[in-house]
């Protein structure tokens, strides 16, 4: 059986729009299908949780941004029984981006119904306190989860939406929130090695090469090879953070200074204090403590 878990809301109300030209083309092909349309934060998740709870398998297609993808995984029961579709319609579509997906919707769709290729991904945790929150693309700790914190659907972003610029929002928040950012001091302990670092602007685990709108924070990130690719931007002026932040929507980022990329299995984040997290560009909590790891089973993901 199809589902389709669509959130009409994604891009400033494109999501809708694009579902219902696509329900169109399903009717016609007499196909077999049920759609199940978001109503509030989360509810992606409840839809995906229920689809997934029986002992049959079933594909799950989600129709929106990164955030839906998020909200979908951390629903999924039994990864062995599910295979995804995804059909991107977000603002910043790392995800979609990352896996060289298509961005028109009609041929995503006619993709998942005929696929020719399928591939396994990693889906990542992050554990802070008593809480555990899955992620398909990134999870950050520090700066750029501060950054999702402001980044909402409203003000900024939402403006941007509107003409089609909503993947800047994350980099005008960012050169934004910079000059009031104060470094901190963490210790990260990588597969049981520990390392120090001073004046830490971020740690982010990545499971995917890019993330905020298309910075390709880790160029060499494979979301099949069971690691995580762990960046760290720490000892460095403000002012050279600023300079280099452009540079990363290349990759070119991580020939400089004070940019240290590693990859492991599972690290632990201790900071001096506590700071905002995120899932996927989703605001997650805040915390002193986080941990990062990947789930032990793999995802059957429609590549093409």
């Amino acid at each position: 059986m199809y589902a389709f878990i669509v959130n009409p809301h994604a891009r400033t109300g494109l999501g809708l729009k694009v579902w219902e030209k696509l329900e169109v083309f399903l009717k016609k092909q007499n196909l077999k299908y049920e759609a199940y349309i978001t109503r509030y934060p989360n509810h992606a998740t409840e839809f995906a949780r229920r689809l997934t709870e029986g002992p049959e398998k079933i594909t799950l297609i989600a129709l929106g941004g990164d955030g839906t993808i998020n909200e979908v995984v951390n629903g999924i029961q039994d990864f062995s029984k599910v295979t995804l579709g995804y059909i991107p319609i977000g603002s910043s579509n790392d995800f979609a981006r990352s896996m060289n997906l298509s961005k028109e919707p009609e041929t995503m769709l006619k993709q998942i119904l005929s696929p020719s290729e399928y591939t396994y991904i990693n889906i990542g945790r992050v554990t802070y306190g008593e809480h555990i929150r899955r992620f398909a693309v990134s999870s950050g700790f520090g700066f750029d989860a501060d950054v999702c914190f402001h980044n909402t659907p409203t003000g900024i972003k939402k403006r941007l939406n509107k003409m089609k610029l909503g993947k800047l929002s994350y980099t005008g928040v960012a050169l934004y929130l910079l000059m009031s950012l104060k470094p901190r001091r963490m210790t990260l302990i990588l597969d049981g090695k520990r390392k120090y670092f001073e004046k830490v602007f971020f740690v982010t685990a990545m499971n995917q090469r890019y993330e905020g709108g298309g910075f390709k924070f880790c160029p060499k990130a494979d979301p099949g090879d069971n690691l995580l690719d762990i960046i760290i931007i720490a000892d460095m002026p403000k002012l050279k953070a600023l300079l280099l932040l452009p540079t990363a929507y290349k990759g070119w980022h991580t020939h400089f200074k004070g940019v240290h990329t590693f990859t492991c299995q599972k690290v632990q984040v201790k900071s001096e204090t506590v700071l905002p997290v995120h899932t996927d560009g989703e605001p997650a909590a805040r915390s002193s403590k986080v941990s990062f790891s990947l789930e032990a089973e793999r995802l059957k993901f429609i590549r093409s």
